[in-house]
């Protein structure tokens, strides 16, 4: 983690006119009104965060579409911010291996301040545009890897530092703000742009801002994790079966897609050392576990294109009786 230099100047910038930064025209009396009037309005106003994503979903596509290339090819993928911007990544990394038995390097949050940021705010550390180009540079990011800096108001110079070092190096840049382009430009190759307008607390960017900000990153690892051959219809095919209710939620995609029985679907992850993806393939195909990984290996990574290529290869019966529907 790049230290900060208690003596290093931080210059004020005016950030006023930012969208993020402007108070909401229905909040003016926030602290006079009644409780069941104040908890309607910020229902009403996180409604802001579904129309900011519609908006942003031609840039959320191509953000997918491009990381999924490059993951495909070995790269990995970085979330990069400070405050709650960071800690929004950080959450989303954390969620990928149990959710799709990704290796915990392939996506990572990196938080300024590191993990002590995590309980205990650092905020000042956000201002120093060398500590993101270097707490990137001590995990090895690469012109193989994929950035995305996550900056609320869009002006953070340890997200702008990381940024301008991905581009430098030909890696993929990718911004993420809720202010719109001409209020603040971002070094980037990819601009998403949340415009969640002005907060009910005025400047609170951990509000709607927040919310929209981690919408938007449940799409990109989803969708990024699809175009992976991760999931099969709308099942999960790569779960870690480390927990009881996880290995539950295995057995009911294994009954639900094959439709095996409970007890055969033990026996099917026992042999298939806990993979679903492997335990559908053998129970669609009858294959043995050796056999299977050699397919998967062969066709893969989708479930899907591996059974439609061995599709010609099975038995009528076989294909048609317990393929994944």
């Amino acid at each position: 983690m790049s230290q900060s230099n208690p003596s290093e100047p931080r210059p004020l910038v005016s950030r006023g006119h930012l969208l993020t930064e402007q108070p909401h025209p229905r909040s003016g009396e926030l602290d006079c009104l009644p409780t069941p009037e104040l908890v309607s309005l910020f229902c009403q106003n996180d409604l802001d965060c579904v129309r900011a994503l519609e908006g942003a979903s031609s840039a959320l596509a191509d953000a997918v579409d491009a990381i999924s290339e490059r993951l495909s090819r070995g790269g990995r993928l970085f979330y990069l911010g400070a405050g709650t911007s960071g800690r929004l990544g950080v959450l989303d990394a954390a969620e990928c291996p149990p959710t799709f038995c990704t290796p915990p390097e392939l996506v990572q949050g990196v938080l300024a301040g590191g993990a002590p940021a995590l309980l205990r705010s650092s905020e000042g550390l956000e201002d120093l545009e060398h500590a993101g180009r270097g707490d990137l540079e001590e995990r090895g990011f690469s012109s193989a890897d994929c950035l995305v800096g996550i900056a609320a108001g869009g002006t953070t110079p340890y997200v702008h530092g990381g940024l301008r070092h991905a581009r430098s190096i030909g890696a993929l840049a990718i911004a993420m703000a809720c202010v719109p382009a001409d209020q603040v430009a971002m070094p980037c190759d990819i601009d998403i742009r949340l415009l969640t307008g002005p907060e009910l607390l005025t400047g609170s960017t951990r509000l709607k801002a927040g919310t929209a900000t981690k919408l938007a990153l449940n799409i990109l690892s989803t969708g990024v994790m699809v175009r992976l051959g991760k999931v099969y219809g709308n099942r999960m095919i790569d779960v870690s079966v480390s927990n009881s209710k996880l290995e539950d939620r295995a057995l009911r995609i294994l009954a639900d897609l094959a439709g095996v029985s409970r007890e055969e679907g033990q026996r099917l992850l026992a042999l298939s050392e806990g993979s679903v993806r492997l335990a559908l393939l053998m129970a669609a195909t009858g294959l043995e576990p050796k056999a299977a990984r050699e397919a998967m290996e062969r066709h893969g990574p989708g479930l899907r294109q591996v059974l439609e290529a061995l599709s010609a290869q099975l038995a009528p019966a076989s294909a048609a009786g317990a393929a994944p529907q």
